[in-house]
């Protein structure tokens, strides 16, 4: 399935940052350079062969990176490049790029880089290596940025706790061609040797364990669905919340993540003291526009699998069932 990825995504404001000067000389390089690699960041999610889509993701590469290179690039927003997330921190300490390559339908590689502000506009540059594909236990560990759980970024939430920032990251992982992953990371930089070093992950979620969910401990959480389902997790404002759509299996096993769907009801996550506290069962009616949205799910479902007592229907998912089993060949 080829996306333009980001026009797909929550865009980020750099208003805050509108008081800082390019200079009209750097301003007309960064264009150029933009110009230049727009092509490339096309074709490697366009392309029809999986070949011509990593040769342009790796000619992207290397044509960003000497546009970054340019005095005061922290500022300039590369609007153009909409197959490349662009999210700027809270905080505007730092902002991250993260996009993907697909090889076909089973096999997906993330990149990404952190681009850290810096007084003199000067680049200070993170790359950051997918190893997805190198671990049967990706929610087990605090990594840094050469063992990177790749996703492409869509929002990036700021806490404190002990005067210690922590930013949480919200992803999407088109995963392989039965599911989608929905990631919930959370960053920190360790600066005790002067340089800040990203740290992904930690003990940061408080939540029972249940046949759908990740096993606690974990160090971020992941939200697997089936691939044509629309999932949402996103932060509501308003609420203060992470809200996610609570899942169940249509096949009635819930190991099986590729047969998970949302059933109409929400769940979320409470930052509270340093962690995210699970919410169980949250009444949420809020109606969201992102209906056709990939990336940030759904609308409330139409059609629960829940009837007004908050038990389950059984003909409705035996119809459901029906559906599913008509589509498979």
């Amino acid at each position: 399935m080829k996306l333009i990825i980001v026009s797909l995504l929550v865009a980020c404001s750099i208003g805050q940052l509108s008081a800082q000067h390019i200079s009209r000389e750097n301003a007309r390089a960064l264009k150029q350079a933009e110009t230049a690699i727009k092509k490339y960041g096309r074709d490697m999610i366009n392309a029809d062969e999986w070949f011509d889509r990593f040769k342009a993701d790796s000619a992207f590469t290397r044509g960003f990176v000497q546009a970054l290179k340019i005095n005061n690039s922290f500022y300039y927003p590369f609007d153009s490049l909409v197959t490349v997330s662009k999210l700027y921190a809270p905080d505007s300490s730092f902002r991250i790029f993260t996009w993907q390559v697909e090889k076909d339908l089973s096999f997906y590689r993330q990149y990404g880089a952190i681009q850290m502000h810096t007084n003199d506009g000067s680049l200070k540059l993170i790359p950051l290596f997918d190893m997805s594909d190198f671990t049967k236990a990706p929610m087990d560990s605090v990594r840094d940025n050469t063992r990177w759980i790749g996703a492409i970024y869509y929002n990036c939430l700021m806490n404190t706790f002990n005067n210690k920032k922590y930013y949480t990251l919200l992803g999407f992982d088109d995963n392989d061609a039965r599911s989608n992953k929905k990631w919930i990371e959370v960053l920190t930089f360790d600066s005790t040797t002067g340089s800040p070093v990203p740290q992904f992950g930690g003990h940061y979620f408080q939540y029972q364990n249940d046949s759908i969910k990740p096993k606690q401990p974990v160090s971020r959480f992941c939200l697997e669905y089936k691939k044509e389902a629309k999932s949402r997790l996103n932060y509501d404002k308003e609420l203060g919340l992470i809200v996610f759509d609570h899942l169940m299996s249509e096949d009635n096993d819930p190991s099986e993540k590729f047969s998970l769907i949302p059933d109409g009801t929400y769940e979320a996550f409470r930052w509270v003291n340093g962690r995210w506290m699970h919410i169980p069962m949250l009444d949420y009616q809020k109606v969201s526009m992102q209906g056709i949205d990939p990336l940030l799910g759904n609308a409330p479902n139409e059609a629960p699998l829940f009837d007004k007592d908050g038990k389950l229907d059984q003909k409705k998912i035996d119809e459901q069932n029906k559906k599913n089993q008509e589509k498979k060949p």
